[in-house]
């Protein structure tokens, strides 16, 4: 091979993403009008009490205050700073054979983000994408020691037109950054951190699922990795994200719904601790509990707290109860912010896209088993489901509490609000409606 063929098949090699988008994106502009067409068909079917527009009323759809930076952070990095290194032949990740049976975070692409944070150096370092590669620290770091870490879930979308879309990114931002200070990490801009992962997902963009029954799973992660020990701030850290193409979350019963076990006897969290935040301490003393569940036959578990039993979060999942209240109304809730449970990104959609329905009552209030107890055996509960990035929405059909199983008849409904919820949700993130909640990576 002659040194010019060499270099022209590198710089093939290097744009082959570019190449194979382009590819895939006019194969399926046929197939998608037969899909819009569909879409339109199944719209104009549907309830006109729900529809869906691109008309949100600003009351619904503020945006997350603007995080204040500790002076010491030093300077923020930019987007127009980031540096890419492509994947070599070897490199490259083995890619499914399908996107119907992906299970979730077992699979990972061709490339990651690095962005290091070094208060010596000035503040944040400048942003690379570099192969995917194992990391290298000190065995002191605090990561491994004290737990000095966070991250966020999200999700890349391939709608119906072809484009890769997410999700409120700017919410995830907001909240790796609270959690950041809460951990004695530095802070960092959103939207610069926003702008990179675009350029990411633009690379490996032909491992975001062609389906809308999957997607490709996103991972910022933030560690301290200073070589010191001793419990204190970090002065260098590392933040990175890495990607994973994913299916269900869950595994589900025949029904499609999960049952959960509803044991007082474990907190997930507690008043001033960090349940509010996702942090990895928060899960580790899950998972033994979790075992236990699935001893028992049941899928996840309901977190209560307090001498109400309150319920708090239900897995990974924020939880919501739609029942007939003391009014005779029906009536949407979920129990609030008080710093037990994460503000979940998909908790707050539903809760500003149902207001603005105005179709039932939706309140933020305290969830007690006592009284899912006694609204069952009223016949007043009508669903119960949890809510999330990674499920999106996920029924509940039995709750095992007390040693007893309690028969929940969400899935037994004519027309579930849960459904619905997931529809509405799942058609914005798919692009099958237009909504400036869903942002297209250019």
């Amino acid at each position: 091979m002659t040194t010019k063929m060499a270099i022209n098949a590198k710089d093939i090699f290097r744009n082959q993403h570019r190449l194979i988008r382009f590819i895939e994106q006019s194969i399926r502009l046929c197939s998608n009008q037969s899909l819009k067409a569909a879409q339109h068909q199944r719209e104009q079917k549907a309830s006109a009490d729900f529809q869906i527009t691109a008309q949100v009323d600003a009351q619904y759809t503020s945006a997350p205050e603007p995080i204040k930076h500790d002076q010491n952070v030093g300077h923020q990095f930019r987007a127009s700073q980031l540096s890419v290194r492509l994947a070599a032949p070897e490199q490259l990740q083995m890619k499914p054979d399908s996107d119907e049976d992906l299970g979730f975070g077992r699979l990972f692409t061709d490339h990651m983000l690095k962005i290091y944070y070094h208060r010596n150096l000035g503040g944040w370092q400048r942003p690379e994408i570099t192969p995917l590669e194992n990391l290298v620290m000190h065995p002191a770091a605090k990561v491994l020691h004290y737990a000095v870490e966070l991250f966020e879930g999200m999700k890349a979308y391939r709608g119906v037109d072809g484009k890769i879309r997410i999700f409120r990114p700017d919410m995830n931002m907001n909240r790796m950054n609270l959690a950041a200070q809460r951990s004695g990490l530095p802070t960092f801009e959103g939207k610069e951190f926003v702008q990179c992962l675009s350029r990411l997902l633009s690379i490996d963009s032909e491992w975001v699922p062609h389906t809308d029954t999957a997607s490709l799973y996103i991972r910022p992660t933030l560690i301290g990795i200073d070589p010191t020990l001793g419990v204190a701030s970090s002065d260098s850290a590392l933040l990175y994200t890495i990607l994973s193409p994913v299916g269900s979350y869950f595994k589900t019963g025949s029904s499609g719904a999960v049952s959960l076990l509803a044991d007082p006897s474990y907190v997930r969290a507690w008043p001033g601790g960090v349940g509010n935040r996702k942090m990895g301490s928060n899960y580790a003393p899950t998972i033994n509990v979790q075992k236990e569940a699935a001893a028992k036959g049941l899928q996840q578990v309901l977190w209560l707290y307090g001498e109400e039993h309150q319920l708090t979060e239900v897995g990974t999942m924020n939880i919501f109860m739609f029942y007939v209240n003391d009014q005779g109304e029906q009536e949407l809730i979920t129990p609030p912010l008080s710093g037990l449970i994460l503000p979940g990104i998909t908790r707050d959609s539903i809760l500003r896209m149902t207001r603005q329905w105005g179709k039932f009552k939706v309140t933020e209030g305290n969830i007690t088993m006592p009284q899912v107890c006694e609204l069952l055996n009223q016949g007043r509960l009508l669903e119960l489901f949890g809510a999330g990035t990674a499920c999106v929405v996920s029924p509940v059909n039995r709750i095992n509490y007390l040693g007893q199983d309690l028969y929940i008849p969400t899935m037994e409904q004519e027309k579930p609000v849960h459904e619905l919820i997931r529809e509405t949700l799942t058609d914005i993130q798919y692009g099958k409606v237009d909504h400036p909640w869903s942002v297209v990576i250019d």
